[in-house]
Protein backbone atom coordinates (compact mmCIF):
# COMPACT_ATOMS: atom_id res chain seq x y z
CA UNK A 1 0.00 0.00 0.00
CA UNK A 2 1.28 3.42 -0.77
CA UNK A 3 1.25 5.54 2.18
CA UNK A 4 2.49 8.87 3.43
CA UNK A 5 3.09 8.51 6.56
CA UNK A 6 5.98 11.30 7.92
CA UNK A 7 5.18 13.58 5.04
CA UNK A 8 3.06 16.98 5.00
CA UNK A 9 1.03 18.18 2.11
CA UNK A 10 -1.04 21.44 0.92
CA UNK A 11 -4.30 21.16 -0.71
CA UNK A 12 -5.50 24.22 -2.19
CA UNK A 13 -9.48 24.25 -2.53
CA UNK A 14 -9.34 20.89 0.18
CA UNK A 15 -12.49 22.07 1.64
CA UNK A 16 -15.17 20.38 -1.11
CA UNK A 17 -15.38 19.18 -4.07
CA UNK A 18 -11.96 17.29 -5.54
CA UNK A 19 -10.16 19.03 -2.81
CA UNK A 20 -11.76 17.40 0.24
CA UNK A 21 -11.09 14.07 -1.54
CA UNK A 22 -7.93 14.54 -2.11
CA UNK A 23 -7.06 15.81 1.37
CA UNK A 24 -9.24 12.58 3.08
CA UNK A 25 -7.51 10.25 1.34
CA UNK A 26 -3.91 11.93 1.46
CA UNK A 27 -4.69 11.88 5.49
CA UNK A 28 -6.15 8.36 5.19
CA UNK A 29 -2.63 7.36 4.27
CA UNK A 30 -0.86 9.37 7.09
CA UNK A 31 -0.03 12.36 6.01
CA UNK A 32 -0.83 15.66 7.83
CA UNK A 33 -2.38 17.84 5.57
CA UNK A 34 -2.90 21.79 4.93
CA UNK A 35 -6.35 22.02 4.22
CA UNK A 36 -6.23 25.33 2.26
CA UNK A 37 -9.72 26.78 1.27
CA UNK A 38 -11.12 30.58 0.96
CA UNK A 39 -14.80 29.53 1.28
CA UNK A 40 -15.36 31.53 -1.67
CA UNK A 41 -18.58 31.19 -4.05
CA UNK A 42 -18.27 30.01 -7.71
CA UNK A 43 -16.90 33.44 -9.09
CA UNK A 44 -13.83 33.84 -6.05
CA UNK A 45 -15.67 36.07 -4.14
CA UNK A 46 -16.72 36.05 -0.41
CA UNK A 47 -14.84 34.24 2.30
CA UNK A 48 -15.92 31.83 4.51
CA UNK A 49 -13.75 29.15 6.83
CA UNK A 50 -16.10 26.87 7.73
CA UNK A 51 -15.52 24.48 4.55
CA UNK A 52 -11.73 24.20 5.26
CA UNK A 53 -12.64 23.71 9.44
CA UNK A 54 -14.83 20.96 8.62
CA UNK A 55 -12.80 19.20 6.30
CA UNK A 56 -9.65 19.34 8.87
CA UNK A 57 -12.61 17.89 11.76
CA UNK A 58 -13.04 15.23 9.30
CA UNK A 59 -9.65 14.32 9.33
CA UNK A 60 -8.71 14.76 13.21
CA UNK A 61 -11.76 12.73 14.05
CA UNK A 62 -10.43 9.94 12.12
CA UNK A 63 -6.94 9.97 14.22
CA UNK A 64 -5.27 11.84 11.01
CA UNK A 65 -3.24 15.14 11.44
CA UNK A 66 -4.68 18.39 9.64
CA UNK A 67 -4.68 22.01 9.89
CA UNK A 68 -6.54 24.35 8.57
CA UNK A 69 -5.46 27.46 6.02
CA UNK A 70 -8.12 30.29 4.57
CA UNK A 71 -5.46 32.46 2.81
CA UNK A 72 -6.49 33.46 -0.18
CA UNK A 73 -3.56 31.55 -2.95
CA UNK A 74 -3.12 34.42 -5.39
CA UNK A 75 -2.59 36.51 -2.05
CA UNK A 76 -1.05 35.03 0.30
CA UNK A 77 1.14 31.80 -0.49
CA UNK A 78 3.24 32.54 1.96
CA UNK A 79 1.26 32.10 4.84
CA UNK A 80 -0.34 28.84 3.21
CA UNK A 81 3.44 27.55 3.49
CA UNK A 82 3.98 29.07 6.88
CA UNK A 83 1.23 26.94 8.29
CA UNK A 84 2.50 23.63 6.84
CA UNK A 85 5.99 24.76 8.29
CA UNK A 86 4.85 26.31 11.59
CA UNK A 87 2.51 23.60 12.59
CA UNK A 88 4.35 19.96 10.89
CA UNK A 89 7.97 21.46 10.58
CA UNK A 90 8.27 20.45 7.17
CA UNK A 91 6.72 20.33 3.78
CA UNK A 92 6.83 17.42 0.96
CA UNK A 93 3.41 17.72 -1.29
CA UNK A 94 1.87 20.85 -2.92
CA UNK A 95 -1.30 19.77 -4.81
CA UNK A 96 -2.74 23.15 -6.44
CA UNK A 97 -6.41 22.54 -6.82
CA UNK A 98 -7.79 25.92 -5.96
CA UNK A 99 -9.58 27.71 -8.82
CA UNK A 100 -13.24 29.38 -9.71
CA UNK A 101 -15.96 28.30 -12.48
CA UNK A 102 -15.77 30.16 -15.72
CA UNK A 103 -18.38 30.18 -18.60
CA UNK A 104 -18.68 32.97 -20.45
CA UNK A 105 -18.50 33.85 -24.40
CA UNK A 106 -15.68 35.26 -25.64
CA UNK A 107 -17.21 38.67 -27.00
CA UNK A 108 -18.45 38.93 -23.21
CA UNK A 109 -14.94 38.13 -21.62
CA UNK A 110 -13.49 41.47 -20.96
CA UNK A 111 -9.25 41.74 -19.87
CA UNK A 112 -10.79 42.18 -16.12
CA UNK A 113 -12.36 38.89 -16.47
CA UNK A 114 -8.97 37.27 -18.45
CA UNK A 115 -7.17 39.01 -14.82
CA UNK A 116 -9.54 37.49 -13.09
CA UNK A 117 -8.68 33.50 -13.96
CA UNK A 118 -4.90 34.36 -14.74
CA UNK A 119 -4.73 35.46 -10.85
CA UNK A 120 -6.58 32.64 -9.16
CA UNK A 121 -5.32 29.39 -11.64
CA UNK A 122 -2.04 30.34 -12.75
CA UNK A 123 -0.42 33.12 -10.50
CA UNK A 124 -2.45 31.16 -7.42
CA UNK A 125 -0.28 28.06 -8.66
CA UNK A 126 2.59 30.05 -9.36
CA UNK A 127 2.84 31.57 -6.11
CA UNK A 128 2.37 28.44 -3.89
CA UNK A 129 4.88 26.50 -5.83
CA UNK A 130 7.49 29.37 -5.64
CA UNK A 131 7.22 29.70 -1.87
CA UNK A 132 7.12 26.17 -1.35
CA UNK A 133 9.99 25.15 -3.78
CA UNK A 134 13.21 25.74 -1.37
CA UNK A 135 11.00 23.19 1.36
CA UNK A 136 10.42 20.58 -1.93
CA UNK A 137 13.84 20.80 -2.59
CA UNK A 138 14.85 20.32 1.49
CA UNK A 139 12.34 17.56 1.41
CA UNK A 140 14.46 15.61 -1.53
CA UNK A 141 11.41 13.99 -2.70
CA UNK A 142 9.19 17.08 -3.39
CA UNK A 143 6.08 16.10 -5.05
CA UNK A 144 3.45 19.20 -7.08
CA UNK A 145 0.28 18.24 -8.51
CA UNK A 146 -1.19 20.87 -10.52
CA UNK A 147 -4.81 21.30 -11.73
CA UNK A 148 -5.22 21.80 -15.78
CA UNK A 149 -8.48 20.60 -17.95
CA UNK A 150 -9.56 18.99 -21.03
CA UNK A 151 -10.70 22.33 -21.98
CA UNK A 152 -7.54 23.38 -23.28
CA UNK A 153 -8.20 21.39 -26.18
CA UNK A 154 -11.12 23.38 -26.79
CA UNK A 155 -14.73 23.81 -25.68
CA UNK A 156 -17.12 26.66 -26.36
CA UNK A 157 -17.50 29.84 -23.77
CA UNK A 158 -14.00 29.12 -21.67
CA UNK A 159 -11.59 31.46 -23.40
CA UNK A 160 -10.32 32.67 -20.02
CA UNK A 161 -10.55 29.61 -18.16
CA UNK A 162 -9.06 27.34 -20.61
CA UNK A 163 -6.13 29.90 -20.90
CA UNK A 164 -5.46 30.05 -17.43
CA UNK A 165 -5.38 26.09 -17.10
CA UNK A 166 -3.46 26.10 -20.39
CA UNK A 167 -0.54 28.48 -18.64
CA UNK A 168 -0.47 25.82 -15.42
CA UNK A 169 -0.02 22.87 -18.34
CA UNK A 170 3.25 24.71 -19.81
CA UNK A 171 4.95 26.12 -16.66
CA UNK A 172 4.19 22.22 -15.06
CA UNK A 173 6.32 21.05 -18.25
CA UNK A 174 8.95 22.92 -17.62
CA UNK A 175 8.88 23.25 -14.11
CA UNK A 176 9.68 19.39 -13.95
CA UNK A 177 12.78 20.03 -15.81
CA UNK A 178 13.95 22.43 -13.86
CA UNK A 179 13.26 20.01 -10.89
CA UNK A 180 15.00 17.14 -12.19
CA UNK A 181 18.09 18.14 -10.32
CA UNK A 182 16.75 18.02 -7.25
CA UNK A 183 14.30 15.13 -7.01
CA UNK A 184 11.03 17.32 -7.37
CA UNK A 185 8.46 16.16 -9.80
CA UNK A 186 5.69 18.16 -11.31
CA UNK A 187 2.95 16.44 -13.18
CA UNK A 188 -1.06 17.95 -13.85
CA UNK A 189 -4.10 16.30 -12.89
CA UNK A 190 -6.81 16.71 -15.31
CA UNK A 191 -9.95 15.94 -13.06
CA UNK A 192 -13.12 15.01 -14.18
CA UNK A 193 -15.64 15.01 -11.30
CA UNK A 194 -19.45 15.95 -10.10
CA UNK A 195 -18.79 19.01 -8.02
CA UNK A 196 -20.55 22.21 -6.79
CA UNK A 197 -18.50 23.68 -9.33
CA UNK A 198 -19.52 21.43 -12.51
CA UNK A 199 -22.78 20.66 -11.58
CA UNK A 200 -23.55 24.40 -11.25
CA UNK A 201 -26.58 25.53 -13.41
CA UNK A 202 -24.74 27.63 -15.69
CA UNK A 203 -22.88 24.32 -16.98
CA UNK A 204 -25.48 23.19 -19.46
CA UNK A 205 -24.52 19.32 -18.51
CA UNK A 206 -25.89 17.69 -21.79
CA UNK A 207 -29.02 15.43 -21.08
CA UNK A 208 -26.93 12.04 -21.74
CA UNK A 209 -24.59 13.45 -18.61
CA UNK A 210 -27.67 13.85 -16.28
CA UNK A 211 -26.28 11.46 -13.87
CA UNK A 212 -23.00 13.19 -14.04
CA UNK A 213 -22.38 13.54 -10.40
CA UNK A 214 -23.25 9.80 -9.25
CA UNK A 215 -21.15 8.46 -12.45
CA UNK A 216 -18.19 10.85 -11.46
CA UNK A 217 -17.81 11.25 -7.86
CA UNK A 218 -14.57 13.41 -7.11
CA UNK A 219 -13.21 9.94 -4.95
CA UNK A 220 -12.70 8.43 -8.13
CA UNK A 221 -10.27 11.47 -8.99
CA UNK A 222 -8.21 11.15 -5.23
CA UNK A 223 -6.53 8.34 -6.19
CA UNK A 224 -4.78 9.55 -9.39
CA UNK A 225 -3.62 12.22 -7.61
CA UNK A 226 -2.60 10.58 -4.41
CA UNK A 227 -0.20 8.44 -6.76
CA UNK A 228 0.88 11.59 -8.19
CA UNK A 229 2.04 12.92 -4.96
CA UNK A 230 3.79 9.98 -3.68
CA UNK A 231 7.33 9.54 -3.61
CA UNK A 232 7.63 6.20 -5.68
CA UNK A 233 5.93 8.29 -8.73
CA UNK A 234 8.69 8.75 -11.05
CA UNK A 235 6.45 10.73 -13.77
CA UNK A 236 7.88 14.10 -13.85
CA UNK A 237 5.80 16.74 -16.40
CA UNK A 238 3.13 14.41 -17.36
CA UNK A 239 -0.83 14.97 -16.97
CA UNK A 240 -3.18 11.98 -15.96
CA UNK A 241 -7.15 12.54 -16.79
CA UNK A 242 -8.94 10.70 -14.49
CA UNK A 243 -12.78 10.52 -14.02
CA UNK A 244 -15.58 8.30 -13.32
CA UNK A 245 -12.70 5.51 -12.69
CA UNK A 246 -10.94 5.96 -15.93
CA UNK A 247 -7.30 6.87 -16.08
CA UNK A 248 -5.63 8.20 -19.03
CA UNK A 249 -2.98 10.54 -20.77
CA UNK A 250 -3.43 13.39 -22.23
CA UNK A 251 0.16 14.94 -24.23
CA UNK A 252 1.40 16.80 -26.63
CA UNK A 253 3.18 16.01 -29.73
CA UNK A 254 3.99 16.06 -33.67
CA UNK A 255 2.14 14.13 -36.56
CA UNK A 256 5.17 12.93 -39.55
CA UNK A 257 4.05 15.85 -41.39
CA UNK A 258 6.58 16.17 -44.13
CA UNK A 259 9.99 18.10 -45.40
CA UNK A 260 10.76 19.99 -47.75
CA UNK A 261 13.52 22.96 -48.39
CA UNK A 262 11.33 24.47 -51.43
CA UNK A 263 8.20 24.83 -49.43
CA UNK A 264 5.59 26.80 -50.93
CA UNK A 265 1.51 27.54 -49.61
CA UNK A 266 0.52 25.46 -52.11
CA UNK A 267 2.54 22.53 -51.20
CA UNK A 268 1.36 22.65 -47.50
CA UNK A 269 -2.31 22.91 -49.12
CA UNK A 270 -1.56 19.60 -51.16
CA UNK A 271 0.03 17.88 -48.73
CA UNK A 272 -2.21 18.27 -46.02
CA UNK A 273 -3.32 14.93 -45.41
CA UNK A 274 0.01 14.21 -44.41
CA UNK A 275 0.69 16.71 -42.04
CA UNK A 276 -2.87 15.84 -40.34
CA UNK A 277 -2.07 12.08 -40.74
CA UNK A 278 -3.24 11.35 -36.87
CA UNK A 279 -1.85 7.32 -37.49
CA UNK A 280 1.78 9.11 -37.52
CA UNK A 281 1.39 11.16 -34.18
CA UNK A 282 4.16 11.11 -31.69
CA UNK A 283 4.27 12.00 -27.96
CA UNK A 284 6.99 14.87 -27.24
CA UNK A 285 8.24 14.31 -24.39
CA UNK A 286 10.61 17.23 -24.14
CA UNK A 287 11.63 20.11 -26.16
CA UNK A 288 15.60 19.13 -26.89
CA UNK A 289 17.91 22.54 -27.94
CA UNK A 290 20.93 21.42 -29.38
Amino acid sequence: MLRFDGKVAIVTGGGRGIGRAYALLLAERGAAVVVNDIGSNLDGHESDAGPANDVVAEITALGGRAAASIEDVHSGPEAIIATAIDTFGHLDIVVNNAGINGRLPFTKSDLDYFQLHMAIHFYGTLGLVQAAWPHLIESGKGRIVNTISGTVIGIANRTAYSAAKGAIWGFTNCLAVDGEPFGVKANCIGPAAGTRMSLAPDQDIPSVLANYGEQMPPELVAPVVAYLAHEDCELTGMTLSAGGGKVSRLAAGHTAGFTDTSLTPEMVRDRLAEVLDPNTFQVQERVVVA
